[in-house]
């Protein structure tokens, strides 16, 4: 695969709560070097992602509901409108995971299909984070896989990177996209519906690995690591030095 297009399956990624506009301007500057499919931003930084990304084929992706997916319908709803008003040409959306594991599945439906009419309206497209690490059962995962493949939902994802679960030590960690879930939703979902994994995809090895398994996107922080490692692989070119705000997260 070449790197360009190695590249156009990459949401690079700015979603720390600490990060500036300078920190905003750097990642832009990556995504924009590299073309990669989008950079993945806060709600309010969507007008001014849009500017700076003005005249390149880089597209505005804005979460929602995020990280949690705690807000109302309602909430979450508006929050797509405004995102696609402000120029989000992508958004990635938190799915309500209280009602998931209750199997709520009529208010999951009603969340979801609030959200898509938005988005399908805007002719944005919408991911629908599961995050998997809160999900113990596969079977909500396949159901939840079935309702966007019914609502002809673009992608479901597997993570946001903040789904964090306390060990026996007390030590907080995630394990983010895995071989597993990648199968099972590769396997689940139908129609026009892809996969995005997304969590602890730091090396180009382990891009190259969930992508075999059926991902059509990556979100990822370590897109320069990543791109860089494909450029010396594959093409034998020296490796860029570029410093970005998310480099170690």
């Amino acid at each position: 695969m070449k790197v360009s297009e190695l590249a156009k399956k990459i949401d690079h990624t700015l979603l720390m709560p600490n990060a500036t506009i300078e920190d905003l301007r750097k990642e832009v500057a990556v995504a924009l070097k590299y073309n990669t499919a989008s950079i993945c931003v806060k709600p309010y930084w969507v007008k001014i992602t849009k500017e700076l990304l003005n005249g390149s084929d880089v597209k505005t992706c804005c979460v929602i509901g995020f990280p949690h997916g705690n807000s109302s319908i309602n909430v979450k709803a508006f929050e797509a409108q405004e995102a696609c008003v402000d120029g989000a040409e992508e958004v990635d959306m938190v799915v309500n995971i209280g009602k998931v594991l209750e199997g709520d599945w009529d208010y999951v439906r009603k969340e979801l299909k609030s959200v898509v009419d938005i988005t399908k309206k805007h002719n944005a497209m919408l991911k629908v984070i599961f995050e998997t690490d809160y999900l113990p059962s596969d079977e909500h995962k396949i159901k939840l896989c079935n309702i966007c493949s019914d609502l002809e939902i673009e992608y479901v994802k597997t993570s946001t990177g903040f789904g964090y679960k306390k060990n026996k030590e007390g030590q907080m960690y995630y394990d983010g996209a895995t071989e597993h879930d990648i199968t099972l939703m590769k396997n689940n979902v139908s129609g026009i519906t892809k996969i995005k994994a997304s969590g602890a995809i730091r090396n180009l090895d382990r891009m190259l690995q969930m992508i075999a398994l059926g991902a059509d996107r990556i979100g990822a922080t370590a897109t320069v690591a990543m791109l860089e490692e494909a450029k010396q692989r594959f093409e034998g070119t020296k490796p860029t030095v570029l410093t970005t705000a998310t480099d170690g997260y």
